[in-house]
């Protein structure tokens, strides 16, 4: 089988070229096509497609994809130059931080909680408003929600559409679809679960939410600045809201080396308000 019937095949089953989609592997062997995150002995990490016949690039020299192909994950591989390298599969945060961008994404410490504030579920219809790169999005999907996205740019559609299809495959894509439109001119969907807004005036949204979103269903929004956050409250406190929450999600590494045990010098500080509240009937 060529590497385009591959791909082609692999597509049909919803999954991406070389196998099955990230999620449930088992011990299935690296094929062509799968992403690949290579990772040296000082935790360098590097996300690559699995290409047969082909090479990744290091400062040591090259390492040949083909010296991976029918191995299973974790199995180390060396450079020309002798440097040593563990392959995995990514994981969804692995690809999140890795991933090509067009936009500032939303990082994993706060998708997480916002999954959770969300209660995101299989199934959810959800509208997500100021896609980017489409980390949220791939986020919500993993999660098996249904995602419309509305997105001003273009390039940033376009990008979020990629990323969602190499990561999660065209099943997933099948439940993700993106509109070119301004989310704080209306909404013209109805019976939505969940609303999602990575917006620089989310408040500008609340007015039309209710209209959209069935009640009890929950719009949450992700807000860099503080500012942000205190208008888009005002507006919520406006109603018909209730449950409103705003939390700020810290992350802090620990050194552990035998009895060397302490906090990392460096922690993922401030990156963003998380905002959350749920609709009341009307």
């Amino acid at each position: 089988m060529s590497d385009e019937e591959a791909h082609r095949t692999a597509a049909d089953r919803g999954t991406p070229a070389g196998g099955a989609a990230p999620g449930r592997h088992g011990d299935r062997l690296f094929a062509g096509g799968d992403l690949v995150l290579l990772v040296d002995r000082k935790d360098r990490s590097y996300l690559r497609r699995l290409e047969p016949g082909g090479f990744f690039h290091s400062h040591t020299g090259l390492v040949a994809w083909d010296d991976l192909l029918g191995r299973p994950e974790g199995s180390e591989l060396r450079s020309v130059g002798g440097t040593r390298f563990r392959a995995y599969r990514p994981t969804l945060s692995d690809y999140i931080v890795k991933m090509k961008r067009g936009a500032q994404v939303i990082y994993p410490k706060d998708l997480g909680p916002m999954l959770l504030f969300a209660d995101i579920a299989p199934g959810d219809r959800v509208l997500e408003s100021g896609v980017g790169s489409g980390a949220l999005s791939l986020a919500l999907l993993r999660a098996g929600a249904d995602v419309v996205g509305y997105e001003l740019r273009g390039d940033f559609a376009r990008r979020a559409r990629k990323n969602v299809e190499e990561f999660l495959g065209s099943a997933a894509a099948g439940r993700y679809r993106v509109e070119e439109r301004d989310c704080y001119e209306g909404i013209d969907l109805q019976d939505l679960d969940r609303i999602a807004l990575d917006l620089p005036e989310p408040w500008q949204v609340v007015p039309h939410a209710p209209g959209c979103l069935r009640p009890g269903g929950i719009l949450i929004a992700y807000t860099p600045s503080v500012i942000q956050a205190t208008r888009l409250r005002e507006a919520l406190e406006r109603g018909p809201w209730a449950l409103a929450a705003t939390v700020e999600v810290l992350q802090r590494g620990w050194y552990v080396a035998g009895e060397a045990v302490r906090p990392e010098h460096r922690m993922v500080a401030h990156t963003g308000f998380v905002t959350h509240a749920r609709l009341l009937p009307a």
